[in-house]
């Protein structure tokens, strides 16, 4: 019965919450908990932790649930090396390398950073300006002063830097994750579609879904490239944050949403969504309000990172983002300019929201192959259920994440009575009602991918020949 009733719950939420293991989180109970008050995703975050700790996370969360996991690699990203953490004063001069010196890089930056630029750690808390290069050291001056640790990020505002787009662990963990069936694989510091492709290589025959992270200047400026390229988007707030001028990410934010929302791609909302949490069982109001504009905007999921991987109050931040995205989806409404074509299921989506907006349909149902009609039709923020049905269970998987869709894996067989033996099925799992009115979508007698090209509406008691009397 508290299964059920936990799985009633989570179908009353639209928008999915995807939550950071760690430290605070690495156990069979909490991350059954957090997945019972709403939890739909976890993310590991590979800048932390060996393979032994990221296997037993995915060992773990399969044991909870089909809860999809996303692999977070680190791309292009710098961090600090130190031997022991350091305070830095306010002028305080410090050494960097990449050897031995009192500051360390993961990658060597002498040749592409100039006098007078930042060096920001750990997301600003610690400021750093270049005042003098010699011998392949950097002479740092410190004029945000505070504790520089040992693995903390490392940006450089307003500068490219030529760092791989994918490091040896990188690679490494791209195996990993094909090898114990990952659903996604997020990409740190996206530049640009070529960092993707490369990504895509690296996969393979792999069906891992590519997530890119926009968390610099070159990866807002070539936002329109990598959302083509990519599966989905993340908007990474806190690296954005200290990238770019803290008043240009509200609207930064806003527009990629709506870019992908268009499009229907996938979109994340991360970073400091709770993070007063970390260390209080309750939230500011104003982180209060930022998960629930997110939402508003079109975020699919909004993600919690150090509130459930290293906070004190992992499952209360789940059971808050729950209640915040009930509230706000109340007041979710589709932004979808409706004009120009661009395929068949694309335009029958279209047609799905007028239906759906126009008639009391209760339901809407998707047959498809590999997920896209589903996010084409969720991206109108229809008020009525979505299920995507897929004979695929790394689709059924990836399909978690998307605004308000319940994947369900049946292996159905394309025939004349598809319609009816999908119905009868969800009819069993208790998806569907005899009294209900059902939209059903699929793609009957094409090969072809993103053509799903019939509507059929049913009262699912006159479908299945049930009488409602008895």
């Amino acid at each position: 019965m508290k299964d059920r009733c936990s799985m009633v719950r989570r179908r009353e939420k639209k928008t999915k919450i995807i939550c950071t293991i760690g430290p605070a989180t690495l156990n069979l109970k909490t991350i059954r908990r957090m997945y019972e008050a709403g939890m739909d995703a976890i993310r590991i975050n590979t800048a932390h932790g060996d393979f032994n700790q990221y296997k037993e996370i995915i060992n773990i969360t399969r044991e909870v649930g089909e809860i999809p996991v996303i692999m977070d690699i680190k791309g292009p990203e710098i961090r600090t090396r130190i031997k022991s953490s350091r305070e830095a004063r306010v002028g305080d001069v410090i050494v960097a390398g990449i050897g031995d010196e009192e500051l360390n890089f993961s990658y060597n930056l002498y040749d592409e950073v100039d006098l007078g630029d930042k060096i920001l750690v750990d997301n600003g808390a610690v400021g750093l300006k270049v005042v003098k290069k010699e011998k392949g050291k950097l002479y740092l001056q410190v004029f945000y002063g505070g504790i520089i640790e040992n693995n903390k990020g490392v940006n450089i505002p307003h500068k490219r830097i030529n760092a791989p787009s994918l490091s040896q662990k990188d690679l490494e963990v791209i195996e990993f994750s094909k090898e114990n069936d990952a659903e996604f694989i997020a990409l740190s510091f996206t530049r640009d579609a070529n960092d993707l492709k490369n990504l895509s290589t690296k996969i393979g025959t792999g069906e891992q879904a590519v997530i890119a992270k926009i968390e610099n200047y070159d990866g807002v400026k070539n936002i329109a490239e990598i959302i083509e390229e990519s599966d989905a988007i993340m908007v990474a707030r806190g690296d954005l944050g200290v990238e770019i001028d803290y008043e240009k990410v509200p609207v930064i934010q806003k527009d990629i949403i709506r870019r992908c929302n268009q499009l229907g791609k996938v979109v994340i909302t991360a970073t400091q969504m709770l993070e007063s949490m970390v260390n209080n069982p309750t939230p500011t109001r104003a982180e209060a309000s930022d998960v629930a504009n997110a939402i508003l905007d079109g975020s699919d999921a909004v993600m919690l990172s150090g509130e459930t991987s290293i906070g004190k109050y992992p499952v209360e931040c789940v059971e808050m983002m729950t209640k915040i995205a009930r509230e706000a989806e109340r007041m979710v409404a589709s932004k979808i300019e409706m004009n120009g074509y661009i395929n068949i299921s694309q335009t029958v989506s279209k047609s799905i929201n007028l239906i759906a907006n126009s008639m009391p349909i209760d339901k809407i149902v998707t047959i498809t192959r590999s997920g896209y009609t589903a996010r084409m039709i969720a991206r109108f923020r229809l008020k009525q259920p979505i299920i995507a049905v897929t004979d695929n269970e790394m689709v059924k998987r990836q399909l978690e994440i998307i605004y308000g869709v319940e994947p369900v894996h049946i292996k159905y067989r394309e025939a004349r009575d598809i319609i009816y033996n999908t119905a009868q099925i969800l009819k069993e799992k208790k998806l569907i009602e005899d009294k209900d009115n059902v939209l059903f979508t699929a793609g009957i007698r094409t090969g072809q991918p993103h053509e799903s090209n019939l509507i059929e509406i049913h009262k699912i008691a006159d479908l299945l020949g049930v009488s409602l009397s008895k």
